[in-house]
């Protein structure tokens, strides 16, 4: 599927949704988030799909930001109301319960970087180029930092925010926005190799324990002790759960009902 913008496409249990922009710098533009939306929907909508890839087109690029040719318009609301399309995809990601990982195949900047922090995990190839240059357009990267302030330092964070200097991948995986900063020609096997971690476990455990994962983010600890010694406790109660004990007991690799 695509719609231009974006190629949507099932991989096995992976749904790969690449940003097909590369002229543009797989730039941010209207039809960009209806596509990277679509697909997260579709996924969910989709038992067959255990796991979600979002990358860019080409080498050159992941997402360099919001399309910034035509003056203003990347940053022209409807006032009436009260919330955008790409808050909204950062919010819908957020509350997803199908893991996520980000291809990071090239530059990463600005608006890219949010796309980069709404992924559950993300491996890049270790010459991407990343930053929040919003400061030098005299925008501020401030949808990102709902994101960005969870993952990274706050002294990092106010260092690319305010000067709006690059920085490389060795810095991002010290920082936490990686999981792995490999050579551009090993990164696909790498995002295979992650991909394949995903898809053998229990899908189940997985859907529950993102959800749960987001429920406790802004909890205290008795809060969060009190909310997942229940979960547990209904989680053992699911068939993934029983199937699970029964093939450790049985020493063969389970087979998920995915209920």
């Amino acid at each position: 599927m695509t719609n231009g913008a974006v190629i949507i496409e099932q991989r096995e249990q992976a749904l790969w949704i690449t940003i097909n922009r590369p002229d543009k710098r797989n730039a941010i533009n209207a039809g960009v988030v209806e596509g990277i939306t679509r697909g997260w929907k579709q996924a969910h909508d989709d038992p067959s799909v255990r796991v979600i890839v979002l990358t860019g087109a080409g080498d050159k690029a992941f997402c360099a930001g919001a399309d910034l040719q035509s003056t203003g318009a990347a940053f022209a609301f409807d006032f009436s109301k009260p919330n955008v399309d790409y808050a909204d995809l950062l919010r819908l990601a957020q509350n997803a319960t199908k893991p996520s990982i980000a291809r990071v195949n090239g530059t990463c900047m600005a608006g890219g970087m949010g796309l980069l922090c709404m992924t559950d995990m993300a491996v890049a190839a270790d010459n991407v180029v990343f930053g929040l240059p919003e400061v030098k357009v005299g925008v501020f990267p401030m949808q990102v930092m709902s994101l960005l302030q969870d993952i990274a330092p706050r002294r990092l964070i106010a260092e690319w925010a305010l000067t709006g200097e690059p920085f490389d991948a060795q810095t991002a995986r010290e920082a936490g926005l990686l999981n792995y900063a490999v050579p551009a020609a090993e990164l696909d096997a790498k995002v295979d190799w992650l991909v394949k971690r995903l898809t053998d476990k229990s899908p189940t455990a997985i859907r529950r324990g993102k959800y749960a994962m987001r429920a406790i983010a802004a909890m205290s600890f008795d809060e969060s002790i009190a909310y997942t010694e229940s979960q547990i406790a209904l989680l053992a109660m699911t068939e993934d759960a029983k199937e699970g004990l029964k093939a450790f007991a049985e020493k063969r690799k389970p087979v998920w009902p995915g209920k």
